[in-house]
């Protein structure tokens, strides 16, 4: 039976389109519309888009299509045809499920891949033949150094949230992992914005690509409704509970700056009654996981996050995204409050700014070129002994304060003892949340097994590092 439905007009095969009509879609995106035939006829492709767009399916749908249009005789074990890089392990995560889902009437299999997992689960399974790999480098970079992986016959190279890559610093990763490619391949650089600094790198590694821009730099979403609360930074976890109960908030994504603010936030609303839990890069990958999947099928109200899960969370119709703290970087802004107003259903991005944020918010309204309207909590008021709690919690402990003047690190006399680190830094620069991506831990644990499937199923470094050097030739001529 043949299926017929917008996508079709793209060129998509029958097995696609049942998929993609089972999963509830009958009208492509904007970007999906662009990019599906521009993919299908070969060529590379620079493409940006807004985040909640729609994007993974407008890249997952025609690679599907070309490697099932094109199979091999002769599959390699641990070979894959395509591979997908992105910046988190959710991102990776909800990428190949996505593959999984419109592929699931194909015959291909597929893959994901990321650190902070066992790793002999994933060295198991590329012992199989394989179709479409989905991972984050430095977990890959693990498998080709015990050689358990081949990237000799990859025909398809996708960097997904490429921006999302450089400023979390994989470049050094990416320059190794081009090295390893066949020079012969179609290349797709997919963003969720299109900077300066993006389309000077797309031109060393793409060749004649297409171009695919389906929305301004930097815009917000319409369908997302924006408001700021001027509050005390003390009093900005009262206000949120306070918001939380009085507007009876069922889903709530809740962004901090630091991971230690992430738990001290979590730990609060629990002591509230309120139910919360934190993921950043310091919780095991079990535990981000449990967490997340409790929060998308609503049993978990409020999730805490830091910004490492801004790029790597796709949750359906979530009504409210809040920043309890502004963003150091203003473009961070975007892609936090894009977690709502996706696939057309309207959003709510509410922001906590205290007097000392004022900078950082006037940045962000010159950036998205509007004036966020300002709000005036009701029946609010503010608790000073939960000032003076706060206070306390944040002392650092006794250990870390040291036991002696000139101790510098707390060691007996002032001198590093084996096995501890001294005062010398470890490099030049300050570790920050995206300086060392945590879900590329070199040291595996043991948690979640690999998914790999039979039927492969539309949806959807720190700035100052040098990025000149990323990508050094085009395909067909690049250096190694």
């Amino acid at each position: 039976m043949t299926i017929q439905n917008d996508f079709a007009s793209l060129g998509l095969a029958a097995p696609l389109l049942r998929a993609v009509a089972e999963s509830g879609y009958t009208t492509p995106t904007p970007i999906q519309a662009q990019a599906i035939p521009l993919v299908l006829a070969g060529g590379d492709l620079l493409a940006a888009a807004q985040t909640g767009t729609g994007k993974t399916a407008g890249f997952t749908l025609p690679i599907l299509q070309r490697l099932a249009s094109n199979p091999l005789t002769k599959a390699g074990n641990g070979r894959p045809r395509c591979l997908i890089l992105t910046p988190t392990r959710e991102l990776a995560a909800q990428v190949e499920e996505s593959v999984t889902t419109y592929g699931k009437y194909l015959p291909l299999t597929s893959l994901v891949m990321f650190g902070g997992v066992n790793i002999n689960p994933q060295i198991s399974a590329l012992r199989k033949p394989l179709d479409i790999l989905v991972a984050t480098p430095g977990r890959l970079l693990d498998h080709v150094g015990q050689k358990t992986l081949d990237l000799s016959g990859v025909e398809i190279l996708v960097l997904d949230e490429a921006d999302r890559m450089l400023d979390m610093g994989f470049i050094r990763d990416i320059r190794k992992v081009l090295a390893l490619l066949p020079k012969q391949r179609q290349n797709l650089l997919f963003s969720a914005t299109f900077s300066d600094e993006i389309r000077s790198l797309a031109n060393g590694l793409l060749t004649n690509p297409g171009c695919v821009e389906v929305a301004k730099r930097n815009t917000t979403s319409e369908l997302v409704s924006q408001s700021v609360y001027m509050v005390g930074q003390k009093q900005k976890r009262e206000l949120l509970a306070h918001l939380v109960r009085q507007n009876n908030w069922e889903q709530v994504l809740v962004f901090t700056r630091t991971k230690h603010g992430a738990n001290k936030l979590a730990e609060y609303l629990v002591k509230q009654g309120i139910a919360a839990a934190a993921i950043h890069g310091n919780k095991s990958q079990a535990a981000r996981t449990r967490a997340l999947s409790q929060f998308k099928d609503g049993s978990l109200p409020i999730l805490v996050a830091t910004d490492i899960a801004a790029r790597g969370l796709d949750i359906e119709q979530l009504p409210h995204v809040v920043n309890f703290e502004l963003p150091n970087i203003a473009e961070d802004y975007v892609h936090r409050i894009g977690r709502t107003g996706r696939a057309g259903s309207p959003g709510h991005a509410i922001s906590l700014v205290d007097g000392e944020e004022t900078k950082h918010l006037a940045g962000i309204e010159r950036l998205i070129k509007q004036k966020i309207d300002r709000a005036t909590p009701t029946g609010f008021t503010p608790n000073p002994a939960d000032a003076l709690e706060q206070e306390r919690d944040q002392r650092p402990p006794l250990a870390a304060r040291g036991h002696r003047a000139g101790s510098g690190n707390g060691t007996k006399g002032g001198r590093s003892q084996p096995g501890t680190s001294s005062s010398k830094p470890r490099n030049n620069a300050p570790r920050t949340e995206s300086s060392r991506p945590a879900q590329d831990n070199r040291r595996p644990a043991a948690t979640a097994k690999p998914s790999v499937t039979s039927g492969s199923r539309p949806a959807s470094s720190p700035r100052n590092a040098p990025r000149a050097a990323l990508f050094s030739a085009k395909s067909g001529t690049r250096n190694h």
